[in-house]
């Protein structure tokens, strides 16, 4: 083998793990990016903060979790840092479901991946209604 042949072989070795590395990096997520280990936090609705959870489809971020009000009035939530590549979902009462506004990912209110891109759901956390106490824990 010429050492030009050579030279070249390896060049296209090298261009071929680059490219397949680029692939690599553009995959499925098979965990959620920034999903919290244990939750356990309480929400006072009467604190303003949360005033948006008094209205059907309202929702608000803590820690990394989306807690929303669906539009048949129950209390959900869930990651809301998206599998996909980490955008922040948002609540759509017009779907009742979670969107990802940066590449369209769709999740149920329980975090099923509806449609893609993402291909692992939401982390889903249990809610529980106390007078106006609204517990979220896993």
């Amino acid at each position: 083998m010429e050492r030009k042949e050579f030279l070249s072989l390896v060049g296209k070795g090298a261009g071929s793990v680059l490219f397949l590395s680029l692939l690599a990096s553009c995959s499925k997520q098979t965990s959620s990016p920034s999903s919290p280990g244990k939750v356990d936090f309480t929400l006072d609705l009467t604190n303003s903060q949360y005033a948006a959870l008094q209205t059907d489809g309202g929702f608000v971020y803590v820690q990394n979790i989306i807690v929303a009000k669906t539009v048949n009035g129950n209390y959900v939530a869930v990651s809301a840092i998206c599998t996909h590549q980490g955008g922040i979902v948002q609540y759509t009462t017009s779907n009742n479901s979670f969107y990802c506004p940066v590449h369209g990912s769709d999740f149920s209110i329980s975090g099923a991946v509806l449609q893609g891109p993402a291909y692992s759901p939401l982390t889903q956390y249990k809610t529980a209604l106390s007078g106006n106490s609204l517990r979220v824990y896993s």
